[in-house]
């Protein structure tokens, strides 16, 4: 029975939170910055007038109050705030331009990579893009600044949920760092991965706008982060996979601005891009194993791993369907026998399993 409860918390938790059939069929195959540079393809094709990408949907900074009434809210109705816990009211809490000097007073819109960071400009996507523009305490949200995100060492503030501003407890920030909550971590990460994608024909030229931006991007349009930030990054989305509130989100986002986070849709495209990259050699299995394409359309799906790996396929009712060994010189799997519907893919090697859900058109 663990197959079949396992099943029905990930259809309860993403089954509205999928992308469109097709959405990502460019990317397939792909890895590092060749596959970076076809995810920025996907989730922004079009320019204006300006050579500035925008999406179809009208996007407005003023746009953002409304969104957070379904992209942001919490089970009891209260806005979904990362950098405290207080229970903000919609519109009647919104920041009017006063008050917001002790927390839980107001909320607004935090531009988590900071306006000084890409230069203030309003008239770029970026200034209303609510996959890094959320909603805050208004008093947390002065509070940081436009501090980088880090780890902090000593905390000389500390937010109701346990956000913190502080001195640095890894080598490369430039003085203090916020750091935010544990359960959150994940999010801020996926969100600077979002970013560096959307944006990597202008982020290469923004490091030297701000110092403590300056701190975390290194110049470049691939990479873009400093290598210390990359690392962090990387092991807070490890460490904080992705939730439901993220999936919904995602699925929010995309109806208003007709793009979605791809690190959302699927995790595995960080270590993808960035592994060649990264510093530590603890991959967590969930991340270094691709399959594609998903949903299958054909009669067979490719799985890339580093290392071999054992895989069982479970119906929906539990029961297992298929098993298979891939390695490096086998990694496809033929489902012929199997109707048309949702599988489960256990993956395991050694005493590590990641469990994936597969559709089959």
């Amino acid at each position: 029975m663990k197959y079949y409860y396992l099943f029905l918390l990930l259809i309860t938790s993403s089954a509205f939170a999928q992308p469109p059939a097709g959405y990502y069929d460019s990317a397939n195959g792909l890895s590092g910055y060749t596959l970076k540079s076809a995810l920025e393809t996907i989730i922004d094709d079009v320019n204006d007038n300006n050579g500035q990408p925008f999406h179809d949907t009208s996007v407005t900074y003023g746009d953002l109050w409304t969104l957070y009434q379904t992209s942001d809210v919490r089970p009891d109705g209260f806005v979904w705030d990362m950098y405290s816990d207080c229970d903000f009211i919609f519109g009647t809490d919104q920041d009017s331009g006063t008050g917001g000097n002790t927390e839980c007073d107001k909320y607004n819109r935090e531009h988590s990579f900071p306006r000084s960071w890409f230069g203030d400009d309003s008239n770029h996507p970026i200034f209303a893009d609510p996959f890094h523009v959320i909603p805050s305490d208004k008093k947390v949200n002065s509070e940081r600044g436009n501090l980088a995100f880090g780890e902090v060492a000593s905390a000389t503030y500390t937010s109701l949920n346990g956000s913190k501003i502080g001195s640095s407890s890894l080598a490369g920030p430039t003085g203090n760092v916020f750091e935010p909550a544990n359960e959150f971590k994940g999010d801020i990460a996926r969100g600077f991965f979002y970013l560096a994608v959307r944006y990597q024909d202008d982020i290469g030229s923004w490091e030297a706008n701000d110092t403590d931006g300056d701190s975390m991007l290194d110049g470049s349009s691939d990479k873009v982060f400093e290598q210390w930030a990359l690392d962090m990054l990387y092991n807070w989305h490890i460490n904080d996979p992705v939730s439901s509130k993220e999936l919904d989100r995602n699925n929010v986002i995309f109806g208003h601005q007709d793009n979605r986070n791809p690190f959302i849709d699927n995790p595995q495209y960080i270590f993808d891009i960035w592994q060649a990259t990264l510093s530590t050699n603890e991959f967590a299995i969930s991340d270094s194993v691709r399959i594609y394409p998903n949903p299958v359309k054909d009669d067979v799906f490719y799985i890339n791993s580093p290392q071999p790996i054992d895989v069982q396929i479970y119906s929906m009712l539990g029961q297992r369907v298929s098993t298979v060994s891939i390695n490096s010189d086998s990694n496809s799997v033929r489902i012929d026998n199997l109707p048309s519907g949702l599988y489960l893919v256990e993956m395991k090697s050694g005493d590590v399993t990641t469990t994936r859900r597969l559709v089959k058109q």
